[in-house]
C-alpha cells in the first residue's frame, strides 16, 4: 500500500514538473526578468553596502550572493503567484472541487506532490541561469564544496513545503469567501516583505527584525539563502532545518483541519 502510494505522489511529481515545462516562452520570459531585476537589485545593493559595510552582517560578496539566489527562488517559492492556488480556488468557485475529494488519493498531498513537481522545474528552468549570470557578472560568495550545496537543496525544499503550506490555506478560504482574492493578495504582500525578496530580513532593525525573521515566510527565502551563504554551521543549522520543518508541520496540519472543516460544512457552489 505504501509503495504504491508512493509511486503514486512520485508520478504526481513528475507531471507537475512536466506540465511547467511545456511552458517554453513564459519560462524564458521569467529568466529574462529575473536577470533583469537581479542587475537593478545588485547596484543597487552595491551603493547601499558602499554606504553600510557589514549591513546586516554581511559583505558586498554576501549582499550580491543574496539578490542572486532570491531571484532564482522566486519562481521556485511562487512568492510572486503562479503555483496552484489560483487553479484551486477556481475549482471550489465552480464546484470541480467535488470530484477531487471523491479521488481514492489525499487531497492536500496531492496538491503537495503537484506542486513540488512545480518547484523542482522552476528551479532548474528559472533558477539556474540567473544565479549563473550573476556569478558571471559580480564576486559572488558561492560554496566551493558540495555539502553546503546539499544543504541548501534541503532549505530550499523545506521553504517549498512551507510555501505550499501557506498558499494551500490561502486557497481554502475560497470554501467561504468564494473569491480569495483578497486574502491572496494580502498573502503575496506578506511574502514579498517578509521573506527576504526585497532585502535581506537580516538588516530589519530591532523588534521588527526579530518578528519578521519568526514568521513563516522566512524560511522561503532568507533561511535558504543565508544556508548557502554559510550563516549556519553545526548545530544552528540543524537549528535552521527545524525552524523551516516546524512551521511546514503546523502550517500543513492548519491546513488539513481546514480542510475537514470546510468539505464538512460547505456546499459546493455550481456543483
Amino acid at each position: 500500500m505504501y509503495v504504491h502510494t508512493g509511486w503514486l505522489y512520485a508520478r504526481v511529481v513528475a507531471g507537475g514538473f512536466r506540465r511547467h515545462a511545456t511552458y517554453r516562452t513564459a519560462t524564458a520570459a521569467g529568466v529574462f526578468t529575473n536577470t533583469v531585476f537581479g542587475f537593478i537589485l545588485a547596484y543597487t545593493f552595491i551603493a547601499l553596502w558602499a554606504e553600510r559595510p557589514g549591513l546586516g552582517g554581511y559583505d558586498v560578496s554576501d549582499a550580491l550572493t543574496f539578490v542572486w539566489v532570491s531571484q532564482g527562488l522566486l519562481a521556485v517559492m511562487a512568492t510572486m503567484g503562479g503555483g496552484f492556488e489560483d487553479e484551486l480556488m477556481e475549482r471550489i468557485r465552480s464546484g470541480d472541487i467535488a470530484i477531487d475529494l471523491y479521488r481514492p488519493v489525499d487531497f492536500q498531498g496531492w496538491w503537495l506532490a503537484a506542486d513540488l513537481g512545480r518547484g523542482a522545474f522552476q528551479l532548474l528552468g528559472r533558477g539556474v541561469v540567473p544565479l549563473a549570470v550573476g556569478a558571471l557578472a559580480f564576486p559572488l560568495a558561492l560554496p566551493d564544496g558540495p555539502s553546503r550545496w546539499l544543504a541548501f537543496l534541503l532549505a530550499v525544499l523545506l521553504g517549498a513545503i512551507v510555501s505550499f503550506a501557506i498558499r494551500y490555506l490561502v486557497a481554502l478560504t475560497a470554501f467561504w469567501l468564494l473569491d480569495g482574492a483578497g486574502v491572496a493578495q494580502i498573502a503575496f504582500l506578506a511574502g514579498i516583505f517578509f521573506s527576504g525578496m526585497l532585502l535581506p530580513l537580516n538588516v530589519f532593525p530591532g523588534a521588527l527584525g526579530e518578528v519578521a525573521r519568526a514568521l513563516p515566510w522566512s524560511a522561503l527565502i532568507q533561511v535558504p539563502a543565508d544556508v548557502l551563504l554559510g550563516q549556519y554551521s553545526g548545530a544552528r543549522l540543524w537549528g535552521a532545518f527545524a525552524f523551516q520543518a516546524g512551521w511546514a508541520v503546523a502550517l500543513l496540519l492548519v491546513g488539513r483541519l481546514l480542510q475537514t472543516v470546510a468539505t464538512r460544512r460547505v456546499v459546493v457552489q455550481g456543483g
